[in-house]
């Protein structure tokens, strides 16, 4: 059986556009960057820790198979996680404002017998915001538990100039490599 390690009722949602039954694990995975870890290193790390953290939570199930994932904003060598307050996301999204940044999405599928990971990276340009955009935005909320401060699926598309790689990539699961990876483990047809 399947099992999403995952917190994110966007992932859980994406998944379930694959079409598979799956169950939900609740883990609470540190997410911290290492001093001189690369940022591509560190998001491939965190989603192998949170589907390895869930095959343990799993092991006595027969046939269980883990999906981890984590996506990080990346701006030059800069991870932007989640936001701890509303003045981190404020200067997140000024940082974001009228510039071009990475989406790094990376997906682990484990089991007993095997692991594999795909990772997803996705060019996103952002138009210049204004302080009144950036105070709209942070007034709905949407940007509390959001990599870089953002919702790419809310109101926030509206300031996305650009976008060149994987939309659900963006939102938290890139749903073509995801398929890639459960094929491999024959949970989907090949």
């Amino acid at each position: 059986m399947l099992h999403l390690a995952s917190r994110s009722p966007r992932r859980a949602d994406l998944l379930a556009r694959l079409g598979l039954e799956f169950g939900l694990l609740d883990l609470d995975v540190p997410e911290q960057q290492g001093p001189d870890e690369p940022a591509a290193d560190y998001v491939r790390r965190v989603a192998r820790e949170k589907a390895g953290a869930g095959l343990l939570a799993v092991v006595a199930v027969p046939g269980a198979v883990v999906l981890g994932a984590d996506t990080e904003v990346i701006l030059g060598d800069r991870v932007f996680g989640k936001p701890a307050d509303e003045d981190d996301a404020a200067a997140m999204l000024r940082a974001l404002s009228g510039r071009t940044h990475d989406v790094l999405t990376a997906v682990s599928l484990v089991s007993a017998g095997r692991e594999a990971q795909a990772a997803s990276l996705t060019r996103v340009t952002v138009d210049p915001l204004s302080e009144a955009d950036i105070a709209r935005y942070l007034a709905s909320g949407e940007w509390q538990g959001k990599a870089g401060a953002y919702a790419i699926q809310g109101r926030f598309e509206a300031h996305v100039a650009r976008l060149d790689g994987s939309y659900s990539g963006v939102m938290g699961l890139p749903l073509r490599d995801t398929a890639a990876l459960l094929r491999q483990f024959g949970l989907l047809p090949t």
